[in-house]
């Protein structure tokens, strides 16, 4: 199937092995990151969090990490830089959240072109999610 507009298919993520383990909340986030230190989702988690606390550098930096975790898997997934990349499956929102949370930290940081930036990529790859995230 490919986006009428791009004509470009969209690109779909495996199943995140970190997703079971935040999702059981047994372990904190930073174990499970560095458990799963290729899963966007254990980052943007941890970004998610440090934003809510108001650690917009610690945020930065996660975000960022679990930002270009997300890059590899995409390519690995067959992306080719550009194309849709759907919130609805859920595999994908991990790296969907990584790339929000980075748009906002570098925000909090007054870092306004990696803001613009990533906000643009966010919705060119998912309107639902930039909507979804407040992005």
């Amino acid at each position: 199937m490919t986006n009428d507009l791009m004509g470009i298919a969209p690109t779909y993520l495996p199943e995140d092995p970190a997703a079971a383990a935040l999702a059981a909340s047994k372990e904190p986030p930073e174990r499970i990151a560095a458990a799963y230190p290729a899963s966007s989702l254990a980052w943007a988690t941890l970004a998610e969090a440090a934003l809510a606390a108001e650690q917009p550098v610690q945020a930065y930096a996660y975000a960022r990490t679990g930002y270009h975790r997300g890059l590899d898997a995409l390519r690995r997934a067959g992306w080719r830089g550009q194309g849709p990349i759907p919130w609805e499956h859920e595999p994908n929102r991990g790296f969907l959240r990584a790339l929000a949370a980075l748009a906002r930290a570098a925000g909090a940081i007054e870092e306004e072109d990696e803001r613009a930036r990533c906000t643009e990529f966010l919705r060119a790859s998912s309107r639902t999610a930039a909507l979804a995230l407040g992005v």
